[in-house]
């Protein structure tokens, strides 16, 4: 299939660790890099609330990889500043289509509960965004993203920025540097999410 897109100069992009962003407007969607980096611990520095655990144990959700892509999209895109634009829409699913792109979703019964939306590339997973529309669906999906990611042995876990709920489950900056390193690192590795 044709895309109107350059998908080999995306994830070249990427590799190179640079990510892509519209500004709040929808418009201009641009590469951007960042002195630092946050990352998602794959090691014994991941964390949780010991609520979440109360919630793991009770197995309400299930996970799925790649189910509803679109809506993943769509969720993660639905607030009221975004920088997931239109155009970046639907280069995530010409990504998808070409298998670079992934949803990671977690599910109640058949209701979609919430998502992460993700960029493979070998052994990095690099993190675009999250929602949720059940409460603790993206957290269920961010341990169960986190065990996946350390079973299939990835390196990385990118989440480009740092908030107050990264930083809930261990996530640490580190300097570009010291990112590019790492992504070399898991460039050199062929990894699966599915």
């Amino acid at each position: 299939m044709n895309s109107p897109f350059d998908i080999y100069a995306i994830v070249q992009g990427y590799a190179e660790g640079y990510f892509l962003m519209a500004d709040e407007s929808g418009n201009n969607l641009g590469w951007y890099s960042s002195r630092q980096r946050t990352l998602i611990p794959l090691d014994d520095r991941f964390r949780y609330p010991r609520s979440l655990q109360r919630v793991l144990n009770q197995n309400r959700f299930t996970v799925a990889v790649n189910r509803a892509f679109k809506q993943v999209v769509e969720g993660c895109a639905d607030r009221e500043t975004t920088w997931i634009s239109p155009e970046l829409k639907e280069i995530y699913w010409a990504l998808h289509q070409a298998g670079w792109a992934y949803s990671f979703e977690t599910w109640q019964e058949d209701e979609l509960a919430g998502g992460i939306l993700g960029i493979v590339i070998g052994g990095a997973f690099i993190g675009e965004s999250m929602f949720y529309r059940i409460p603790e669906g993206s957290k269920v999906a961010m341990v169960k993203l986190v065990e996946r990611l350390r079973e299939r042995n990835f390196v990385l876990f990118d989440t480009q920025m740092m908030n107050p709920h990264l930083e809930r489950f261990g996530a640490y900056i580190i300097r570009t540097d010291e990112y590019r390193d790492l992504l070399r690192e898991a460039l050199q590795r062929s990894c699966l999410l599915a």
